[in-house]
């Protein structure tokens, strides 16, 4: 009784959010063979997206963004970052193998301002985490124990539109991480089963709504809808159903045949179901090798960024591969030196 009224509660809160516009992703985490972890999303959005490769080198000075109490770093980890817009990191792996990603949520509600804890703009969140540690461990026991307000910013080419998101870890030991703001309040759920993260409802709500379906044969059948529970029941059924393995080619793969089974169909909307967005592009990190795989919605080939060919030391050029609207520049294979100099974008400031 208990797991049913979760579940019908789960239900009832996404009945409320199925108003509202939102914007569908979907990322997980494969534990293959000999250690083998690869992360994989979809980035689904309404909008074209103009994402970029970016490489930041480790001694970078950052800023919150966040006003007068912005909370301040110097970058421990060099980073391949993808970009929203050239205002945000959206995704991106650190070269000891801790990947971040922000996905849309909906239900996000960030703290009102106290006077006193310090800030930080949603566009640098996911940076912050890529600058500053290699394990998710690491980095959940240093957000528990230093609170930092977040601080949303508006949507490109939305004005007044606040953008609502929560951000996934995950690492090279396979261990991951959720952080969500409900109701004001950061909450985080950090445990190495957490192998998938789609949209709304909350974490907590899809908890409940994957043990709801775990009493049904998944092999006969899987909820099909691009809705964000379907998705992820099939998506966390998928990728412990798939080949498991250490070979990097099969694993990145097999990620990919995950993500790609979660996607939406390009240029798919539907005017009762605002949470089905199409997929613009996929990206899978593969954690132990340090590579980072991208493929384009709009182009056929897979190409990636080996991040052992990388120049990290401190003191090195930021680099850029310009990708352009929903990395449609058509690439293939290895592509690190590809990279050219650039000026590192500003990241949004919000207050």
């Amino acid at each position: 009784m208990y797991r049913f009224t979760k579940f019908a509660a789960a239900l009832t809160a996404v009945a409320a959010l199925m108003t509202a516009e939102v914007q569908a992703c979907t990322r997980v985490v494969y534990h293959g063979e000999a250690g083998r972890t690869l992360t994989g999303r979809s980035m689904d959005f309404k909008d074209p997206m103009i994402s970029n490769f970016w490489v930041f080198p480790k001694g970078m000075k950052r800023g919150g963004q966040a006003g007068e109490r912005s909370v301040e770093w110097t970058s421990k980890y060099g980073s391949l970052a993808v970009s929203g817009y050239d205002i945000s990191t959206v995704d991106g792996m650190n070269e000891a193998g801790l990947n971040a990603s922000l996905l849309w949520l909906n239900a996000s509600q960030y703290p009102e301002d106290d006077k006193s804890s310090k800030r930080m703009s949603l566009a640098i969140w996911a940076q912050f985490y890529l600058d500053q540690f290699a394990s998710v461990k690491e980095a959940v026991e240093y957000t528990k124990d230093n609170p930092i307000q977040v601080v949303s910013g508006e949507v490109p080419g939305r004005p007044g539109s606040l953008a609502p998101l929560h951000l996934t870890l995950s690492d090279a030991s396979g261990d991951s991480a959720v952080l969500e703001w409900i109701d004001g309040k950061l909450s985080i759920h950090h445990d190495r089963s957490y192998q998938v993260v789609t949209n709304d409802p909350a974490y907590d709500f899809q908890l409940a709504n994957k043990a709801y379906w775990g009493k049904v044969n998944s092999l006969n059948f899987l909820p099909g809808s691009g809705r964000s529970e379907d998705r992820f029941v099939r998506a966390g059924f998928y990728v412990n159903a798939v080949t498991q393995t250490d070979d990097p080619r099969i694993a990145a793969a097999a990620v990919f045949s995950v993500v790609r089974n979660a996607s939406v169909p390009y240029g798919v909307s539907m005017s009762d179901a605002p949470n089905l967005s199409t997929t613009r592009w996929r990206v899978v990190a593969d954690q132990k090798a340090l590579q980072f795989h991208a493929e384009s919605a709009t182009s056929p080939n897979i190409f990636w960024v080996d991040l052992k060919k990388l120049d990290f030391a401190e003191g090195a050029k930021v680099r850029k591969l310009e990708l352009g609207v929903d990395m449609s520049r058509v690439l293939v294979g290895e592509v690190s030196d590809k990279f050219e100099d650039a000026e590192p974008f500003t990241f949004e400031a919000a207050e």
